[in-house]
């Protein structure tokens, strides 16, 4: 997805795309023994979690709720609740289902049992889909003090703790204080991980943003290629997420004013979203639009004109008239 900062630059979310895939075997194998441990309605109600039915998920819980006999029962449906209602976008209300699950918690569970680290982390987490970052912050420092003390110091969670204070940062801005964290997530990850793992091609896609945000493309691109690198390994050649990296290149470029190299960068992501979207996708009508503004800028008109066209019809197609996107 575009990322709220600069619309021409992409998040990475990679995802498993093959039936037949072993990451997508893999993944089934986790789910059935995360949920297999628990009674019937339990993994029911964390089945529709993973499997994003939320709705039906909270109806679980609440049944559950109603009849539980003991404080450990409570404690993790409260905290199954605080999920479904962050899932939901209810924030607040998650935050208060996460905070009788820590009330519990508390009481029954060790100062450093992981537990209350991830009820942290998920406090933490939506209040950040809040905007409410220094309370994002508070609770997340309360995960990571647990998490540092529960876990080996190159446990990927430790990593994902310092990811998650650090986009933090991102959201506030503060992308010094983003690269101190991101970095430390970095430096266990290509520790604890192989060397083409999705997640480090993740950690370096994060890092070459903040440092395109902050101006500094030769750093950016640097990343940006590292990501690339893995992004080709691991996933197949049409695969959207592989234009994103692509097109998060071509950006770079694009703001150094390379047009050429913009272009190469831009052309390549082009045509691999132009296979594997949809043809009224909103991530290619901004792929075209790059090019477009690209070929403006080099004064060559007629290419600008034909490319522009193509990504306001896609506007047209997808959104509503009055957004800015087509009133632009």
């Amino acid at each position: 997805k575009q990322t709220a900062q600069n619309n021409r630059l992409w998040e990475v979310h990679l995802t498993i795309t093959d039936d037949n895939d072993p990451q997508l075997s893999a993944l089934t194998n986790r789910i059935k023994e995360e949920v297999q441990g628990s009674s019937g309605w339990y993994r029911m109600g964390q089945l529709m979690l993973k499997v994003g039915h939320f709705n039906q998920a909270e109806e679980v819980y609440n049944e559950l709720l109603d009849n539980a006999s003991d404080n450990n029962d409570r404690g993790f449906i409260y905290y199954e609740l605080g999920r479904v209602k962050r899932e939901q976008g209810q924030y607040e209300k998650a935050i208060t289902f996460y905070g009788k699950s820590m009330k519990i918690n508390k009481k029954i569970l060790s100062a450093n049992n992981p537990i209350l680290s991830a009820i942290y982390n998920n406090i933490a987490l939506a209040y950040q889909n809040m905007g409410s970052y220094s309370k994002a912050l508070e609770f997340y420092e309360k995960g990571l003090h647990i998490t540092k003390r529960a876990l080996p110091p190159n446990h990927p969670d430790l990593a994902t703790s310092y990811n998650s204070i650090g986009s933090v940062y991102y959201g506030m801005g503060e992308y010094s204080k983003t690269l101190e964290f991101y970095e430390k997530g970095l430096h266990i990850a290509k520790r604890a991980l192989p060397p083409n793992h999705p997640d480090l091609a993740t950690s370096y896609s994060n890092i070459a943003l903040v440092y395109n945000n902050m101006g500094e493309y030769s750093k950016a691109l640097e990343f940006y290629e590292k990501d690339l690198e893995i992004t080709k390994i691991v996933l197949p050649p049409n695969h959207p997420d592989l234009g994103t990296s692509y097109n998060n290149i071509g950006c770079v470029y694009d703001s150094m004013g390379e047009y050429s190299k913009a272009l190469e960068f831009y052309g390549e992501s082009n045509k691999i979203l132009e296979i594997s979207l949809p043809p009224n996708d909103l991530n290619l009508a901004s792929s075209n639009n790059n090019i477009g503004l690209v070929y403006k800028n080099m004064g060559e008109y007629s290419k600008a004109i034909s490319y522009l066209e193509k990504s306001l019809t896609i506007y047209r197609n997808s959104l509503p008239p009055t957004h800015h996107y087509i009133k632009e």
